[in-house]
């Protein structure tokens, strides 16, 4: 495997530069403890490229100023650079028109939104809510609420050992009954990829729309939701090397058309009077009040980052340093990988013999090295797998093998420590 993985490594070295992106992104230029950073977090939140943190700038330098309405022309040009995003979503997620874009606060707001309206306005007593047990805490709790109001039920399809769908449960559990199927398209703390497409025609068989959670997978594979088939699909600007507090939703724009708003307020209008309000066509219906503007001009920049360098091409690379990476970490003696599916993207989770995950985290760190510990958001899925937490290492385009000897080498010094 390894002399397999030199010769692809080679085949992209001309085509990927990693060390021209890695200049992209200033974040990545500093020490920490008086080492060079490296930053293995970006499944919480990946850096930012400098063309990212231009764009917003220029908007509070040049074009401060609010969008729609305005008539004067720094609210003209705020506008238009707000709404030459709504496309680039469009296009990024494959969507058969930019009405079906609604611009959220990122993922966790955008899965409240359907909760709180297409769930709310089509479940009842009965009805079925259907989950995996890899799901964050933003694709629970959301769906608990409205069960509870609704008198619905949540139902939770298992997973295997190796972190993966067990599809015949699945297939199983999606009956007549089953209202709304909701799950991630990759899951943060173990990888694992999932057969969205075939999920969503066995959900669509049994009659019940398709929410999937984009968070994981935006930044690390080709999106499409036309061909997936799913009814809504939500990812964040900050996983996808954008700004944090911005995102978006995709709805099938038939579904949009008839949910009632989420929040009342500006923009989201047709007309007020005390007596009635009538509302505006989806997708402004849904984002009242002033927005994030320049977080969405960032995400805009981002967008056009990621098409620049090819997410094909980031995640072909993405794939060699999570193979390097796996091969190493099996060879430290006292860890256990957390999540070990066929079909996974660039994050490595896992457990030592006598150490905990923050323990692992803080020693990292005093090398410069930063990894995310904890439960991840993801509490029912440690308890499937017996542990209270574990620490993670998530890889992008800009990281490198030598970054992962570096990991390596942290490790050995916890288990000389804990061993």
């Amino acid at each position: 495997m390894g002399a397999e993985l030199v010769g692809v490594e080679k085949q992209h070295s001309v085509a990927f530069d990693v060390n021209s992106l890695r200049r992209d992104f200033p974040a990545l230029d500093q020490k920490v403890s008086g080492r060079p950073l490296v930053y293995f977090d970006n499944a919480a939140s990946a850096q930012t490229p400098l063309c990212v943190l231009e764009a917003m700038e220029r908007f509070y330098r040049e074009d401060r100023s609010n969008v729609h309405r305005g008539v004067h022309t720094l609210s003209q040009r705020a506008t238009a650079a707000y709404e030459a995003v709504r496309p680039k979503i469009q296009r990024f997620l494959g969507a058969e028109r930019e009405q079906e874009i609604v611009f959220t606060r990122g993922t966790t707001d955008a899965i409240n939104l359907v909760a709180a309206t297409y769930g709310r306005k089509n479940l009842g007593p009965g009805d079925e809510v259907l989950i995996t047990t890899m799901e964050h805490h933003s694709n629970i709790v959301p769906w608990q609420m409205v069960c509870k109001e609704r008198g619905a039920k949540l139902v939770v399809a298992p997973i295997n050992d190796a972190g993966e769908l067990e599809m015949d449960r699945f297939r199983e559990l999606c009956g007549e009954r089953t209202k709304i199927v909701a799950l991630a398209h990759v899951s943060n703390a173990l990888g694992t990829v999932n057969p969205v497409e075939e999920i969503t025609r066995i959900a669509h068989d049994a009659g019940a729309v398709v929410l999937l959670d984009g968070a994981q997978a935006a930044a690390h594979l080709e999106v499409d939701v036309s061909e997936i088939g799913c009814d809504f699909y939500a990812f964040s600007g900050h996983k996808v090397f954008g700004p944090t507090g911005v995102g978006a939703l995709y709805g099938r724009y038939a579904l949009l058309e008839a949910m009632p708003p989420y929040q009342g307020g500006g923009d989201m209008i047709r007309r007020v009077t005390f007596e009635e309000t009538t509302y505006a066509d989806p997708p402004m219906r849904f984002e009242a009040g002033t927005p994030n503007i320049a977080a969405v001009i960032g995400l805009g920049a981002a967008l056009d980052y990621l098409r620049g360098i090819g997410v094909a091409a980031a995640a072909a690379y993405e794939a060699e340093l999570l193979s390097y990476g796996t091969q190493r970490l099996r060879d430290i003696e006292g860890l256990r990988l957390i999540g070990t599916a066929r079909e996974k993207v660039s994050v490595l989770s896992f457990v030592m013999e006598g150490a905990h995950a923050h323990d692992i985290g803080t020693i990292l760190d005093d090398q410069g090295i930063a990894v995310r510990a904890g439960h991840h958001c993801t509490q029912p899925l440690m308890d499937r797998f017996g542990v209270p937490a574990t620490a993670r290492a998530s890889l992008a385009f800009y990281n490198t093998r030598q970054e992962i000897d570096r990991l390596v080498e942290g490790l050995e010094m916890v288990r000389s420590l804990f061993g």
